[in-house]
């Protein structure tokens, strides 16, 4: 009988741990339908937004409903790209192991999700943040789904020029969130984001080597090679720092911010001409976290004078 008990609870046990890490599993595939890296990139062009805004802390209901609504809405879209390029995906090294070329969660399941989370997103938002923010994070729903994932990202080598106005309409969002308009600083942080989009996704797709030729998605390195492309991307990355310079004349002209556009500017631009000059996936690599470096410290810079309100 002790025997025979002792099995029970083992099995009680192992069964409990199998749930479980069941669980887990479940949990860590619907949270990576929602892209949340990528998440973490648009909420950190939308708080130093607010904080410029309201010329300091904007509130903490607010922002918190700011955040949670556009974070909810953004999963919402990435989730939903996620059911449409379940193809693409299935063929790319990078992205074949995601739950829905892999077959982990089903279409049905994945759209119900989206839709639950672009529901609850849009609701907080219009409850805490204003109408103009909530259409505002609506159009960049759309515009990622429908404008870039189902008409532009298969057709055309420009896909993610015209696709990153999605990606950069957060600190819009987030100034609307607080004033309940749109004003110039928010206008050009909006641009500074659209021309640092390129730059980001052409490294990143020379990095990945033949993934999105093999997935016949014509990005510029597939279509007119990676010496054109990385020469486009050092382009983009000139605009992008000279965009940031604008900030300037828009009122923000602490004399510390303006030494930190420089610094991290000429950091940018001269590491994308270096790779534009001897293009490898090793240096794609480095370009494509340094744009993300660059983008969050010009962003945590920009937080830093609203928050100390030298503007």
């Amino acid at each position: 009988m002790a025997m025979s008990s002792a099995a029970a609870e083992t099995a009680v046990v192992t069964s409990s741990a199998a749930s479980a890490a069941t669980w887990r599993d479940a949990v860590a595939d619907y949270t990576s339908l929602t892209k949340p890296r990528i998440i973490e990139l648009l909420l950190v062009t939308t708080v130093p937004a607010m904080f410029v805004a309201a010329r300091g802390w904007p509130g903490t209901g607010l922002l918190v409903a700011t955040l949670a609504g556009g974070a909810l809405v953004s999963g919402s879209a990435h989730a939903f790209n996620m059911v449409i390029d379940r193809d693409i995906d299935g063929m790319m090294a990078r992205t074949r192991n995601r739950p829905m070329p892999s077959g982990r969660i089903s279409v049905q399941s994945a759209l119900q999700f989206a839709t639950v989370l672009l529901v609850l997103g849009t609701t907080i938002l219009a409850a805490f943040a204003g109408m103009l923010a909530t259409a505002l994070t609506v159009v960049a729903w759309a515009w990622y789904v429908v404008i870039y994932t189902l008409l532009l990202k298969r057709r055309t080598p420009q896909n993610i020029v015209i696709g990153g106005v999605a990606g950069a309409l957060p600190p819009m969002i987030g100034w609307a969130a607080v004033t309940g308009s749109i004003a110039m600083p928010a206008v050009i942080m909006f641009a500074v984001v659209v021309l640092w989009t390129p730059t980001h996704f052409w490294a990143l797709a020379i990095g990945t080597g033949q993934d999105y030729a093999n997935a016949n998605v014509p990005m510029l390195p597939v279509l007119r090679g990676a010496h054109a492309a990385g020469r486009q991307a050092a382009v983009y990355a000139a605009l992008t720092v000279a965009a940031s310079f604008t900030l300037l004349a828009a009122g923000l002209s602490s004399p510390i911010f303006a030494v930190l556009l420089v610094l991290f500017g000429t950091v940018f631009v001269g590491y994308a001409l270096l790779f534009a000059r001897s293009i490898s996936c090793k240096r794609a690599w480095v370009l494509f976290h340094l744009s993300n470096g660059y983008l969050a410290l010009v962003f945590a810079a920009i937080a830093a004078v609203g928050l100390l309100h030298e503007w």
